[in-house]
């Protein structure tokens, strides 16, 4: 990540300095270690600037002294990396899920007009995580379990109707664990029992979310599935 490279050169060009060379600035470079010198401080200060505007100049240059004179550190130089490393992670992802929500904020959307519509529909039946299904046939064979080895027919398809999967066009259902899948198909299985068929309506937040599983399911999809229990084993 380019700001922690910025702080790896800072840790080398700390090496060089000492806390007493406060100097006023130089109006010229004149031998090649001053001009790689001032390179290196200009890189760094460039990309920090670039990619962390919002980072405090005055605690940026209290930890630079701190680090030359290695006297009042506020942070145990063990924890450094881990904390760097977590902390421009996290800036990474929110960064990626801005531009993700302006890339696909209208499926997103379309994706919570269309659940909140669907909920106050007959027969639909809405769990505390959001999960939303309906039963089309009611099972009468064992309960399945999170562990359960099953046997499904599956079809998948978006709000629009576009069908992204089915086991059930290709005739081959599928032999699973119950609690391999996504979250809300995983929840929906626990409800059904062998020969129940269910309809799964789940909310992008226990689908893929912002990521982009596939051409067909794009960042913030809304999945629709329609799964037949054919065989539950409970060891």
């Amino acid at each position: 990540m380019k700001v922690l490279k910025s702080f790896i050169i800072l840790a080398v060009v700390s090496s060089w300095i000492s806390c007493n060379s406060q100097k006023k600035d130089v109006t010229s470079l004149k031998t090649e270690i001053d001009s790689a010198s001032y390179a290196l401080g200009l890189d760094m200060a460039i990309k920090v600037k670039a990619n962390f505007k919002e980072g405090n100049t005055d605690l940026f240059l209290q930890g630079y002294r701190n680090g030359i004179d290695s006297t009042n550190l506020l942070m145990d130089q063990k924890d450094l990396n881990v904390f760097l490393g977590a902390f421009f992670q996290k800036m990474q992802q929110e960064k990626m899920k801005k531009e993700t929500e302006k890339n696909f904020g209208a499926v997103k959307k379309a994706g919570e007009d269309f659940l909140a519509e669907n909920k106050v529909k007959q027969g639909i039946v809405t769990t505390e995580s959001g999960l939303q299904y309906e039963i089309l046939q009611k099972g009468s064979g064992e309960n399945i379990l999170p562990t359960s080895k099953i046997k499904i027919h599956y079809h998948g398809s978006l709000i629009d109707g576009t069908v992204f999967d089915s086991s059930v066009d290709r005739k081959q259902p599928i032999d699973a664990t119950a609690n391999q899948f996504i979250p809300g198909f995983n929840e929906g299985l626990l409800l059904m029992n062998k020969g129940a068929k269910y309809r799964f309506y789940i909310p992008q937040e226990l689908a893929y979310g912002m990521q982009q599983k596939s051409q067909e399911i794009k960042p913030y999809s809304v999945l629709i599935f329609e799964v037949e229990v054919l065989e539950v084993t409970n060891e």
